[in-house]
This record gives C-alpha cells, sequence and structure tokens, in this order.
C-alpha cells in the first residue's frame, strides 16, 4: 500500500524516529502504525514507543470520597472554555455526587439530580450552553482508608487528571502522597498480578526480537529476557516503581514503612484515549460556509 507523508510525519512524532527509517518502517509493515512502532523498537530506531492516543477531549474529572469509599467520573465537553464555566463545574460535582449510589455508567445516567435524572440533567445542559457534552467513565475504589487527588484543579474535587487510591490500613498522608505519584507516573495496574497478560507477551515478544538483533545464543538471550522484563515491570507496575517522593525506594517499600498496603487505584484523564480528526482552517471555514 502507498505510504502517505501524514503517516510518515505521524509515526516520526511518536517514536522519534528519522524520516526514512519511519517510511521504511511504515513499508514494512503495511501502515499499521503500532506495529510500525514495534519494528523500529526492534531495531532500536525508536526512542520510544508513545502509543497512548491523543488526549483531545474537554471536560473534567470529579473525584468524590466518603468513609471508605470513592468514586471518579469524567464529564466531557467540546471546549476547554466550557470546563471553565461555573455551571459546568456545577453540573459535574452533582454529577459526582450521584455517582456514590452508582455501580457503572448506564446507572449513573439514571440515577437522579434532584427531580432529574443525570442523561435529562445533561440535556439540558447541552441546550443551555450550546455545546454536546456526555458522561464518558466512571469508576469506584474501596478499601479501610480510600484518599483522592486531582491535578491541574479547575474547581474543588475536579480537574483534568483525578486519582483515587484504597489502603488497607489508616494512613491517609501517605494516600495522598501515592495518589500524587499516580497522577505522575500513571503505572498500568498496581502489580505484576494485574497487568493485562497479553500486554506482557507483546513486550516480551518485542524484547526478543530486539535482543535476536544482537546476534547472540538463545540461552544467552533468555537471560536478557528475564532482566529486560523485570525492569518493564519496575516502570508500569506501582508497586515495582520508584516512589516519586523518596527514589530510593519502591512504592511497595515505602508503603511497608507506612504501615499499610495499597489495595487498589484509578486514575482518570480527561480525554485519554479520545483521537479528535483536526481539520486545517481553510477547509474549516469552506465547510461552514457550505452550511
Amino acid at each position: 500500500m502507498a505510504i502517505t507523508a501524514a503517516q510518515v510525519k505521524e509515526l516520526r512524532d511518536t517514536s522519534g524516529a528519522g524520516m526514512m527509517d519511519a517510511k521504511k518502517a511504515l513499508t514494512e509493515t503495511n501502515g499499521d502504525m503500532e506495529a510500525a512502532i514495534d519494528w523500529l523498537r526492534t531495531k532500536g530506531l525508536a526512542k520510544a514507543a508513545k502509543k497512548s492516543g491523543r488526549t483531545a477531549a474537554e471536560g473534567l474529572v470529579a473525584v468524590k470520597v466518603e468513609g471508605g469509599k470513592g468514586v471518579a467520573v469524567e464529564v466531557n465537553s467540546e471546549t476547554d472554555f466550557v470546563a471553565k464555566n461555573a455551571d459546568f463545574q456545577k453540573m459535574v460535582s452533582q454529577i459526582a455526587e450521584a455517582a456514590m449510589g452508582a455501580d457503572s455508567v448506564e446507572s449513573l445516567k439514571a440515577a437522579k439530580v434532584g427531580s432529574k435524572s443525570v442523561e435529562d440533567l445533561i440535556t439540558d445542559k447541552i441546550a443551555t450552553i450550546g455545546e454536546n457534552m456526555s458522561v464518558r467513565r466512571m469508576a469506584v475504589v474501596t478499601g479501610n482508608t480510600v484518599t483522592s487527588y486531582v491535578h491541574n484543579a479547575a474547581a474543588d474535587g475536579m480537574g483534568k487528571i483525578g486519582v483515587l487510591v484504597a489502603l488497607s490500613g489508616d494512613n491517609a498522608a501517605f494516600g495522598r502522597q501515592v495518589a500524587m505519584h499516580i497522577a505522575a507516573a500513571n503505572p498500568a495496574s498496581l502489580s505484576e498480578a494485574d497487568l493485562d497478560p497479553a500486554v506482557v507477551e507483546k513486550e516480551k515478544s518485542v524484547q526478543m526480537d530486539i535482543a535476536r538483533e544482537s546476534g547472540k545464543p538463545e540461552a544467552v538471550i533468555e537471560k536478557m529476557i528475564v532482566g529486560r522484563m523485570a525492569k518493564f515491570m519496575s516502570e508500569v507496575t506501582l508497586l515495582g516503581q520508584n516512589f516519586v517522593v523518596n527514589p530510593d525506594l519502591t512504592v511497595a517499600q515505602a508503603a511497608e514503612e507506612a504501615g499499610v498496603e495499597i489495595t487498589g487505584f484509578v486514575r482518570l484523564e480527561v480525554g485519554e484515549g479520545i483521537e479528535v480528526v483536526k481539520e486545517d482552517f481553510a477547509a474549516e471555514v469552506a465547510k461552514a460556509a457550505k452550511g
């Protein structure tokens, strides 16, 4: 298939590879972007595998904690301007309150805020503000102690990133430090046992291909992979990461020193995984002129 300049640019921006290497990777993988990134990593040509979707949707994440339960809710809007609107923020706060009695997005939409359902509340707000909105995600965390943290706060309890942490013991101050760590480090799972097996197998496959490029014997490669996968786990699992408050300790070691066990966490970031198709300004004006 023909590889476009736009595809090459996207791969260059994502991987940090050179133009010709990006083009060759796309050619070798028939234009499959993720496969091309893996091909570049195998050849040692990618600086980083930035595979997460672009954060394009706007809105807010709200967190609320009551006793041993915490909820996080993402409510999207089309523009950041609306996310800064006091009426929108009031609605998000009301939705977070309603989420304390819900266990899924669907049950949250049906939950009541006064005499209206959350879904009707959003519909009314769309009519008032004139911009599309939606409840995209919600998550619940329970534990002996639940703490929260909001990054880039727009108002009390809501911002661009919302984190909840559940602990087995009573140490809210430490829980908040862990929540701040999670906001910054964005771990994929609590521990190796919680990590998606498909993610583990894919990383192992990529590392095997990279190791084989060295030409070393299979017995040596197997030993290399053990070390590389251990490093991978220390980077993507919360308990294995170096604690941002004290990098000499892993998060697991810090929790042990604090006398608690971290039993769960949630991290929601506004718009993660959503990709918005961008038009150039001239095309946008032309489209608007056509009605």
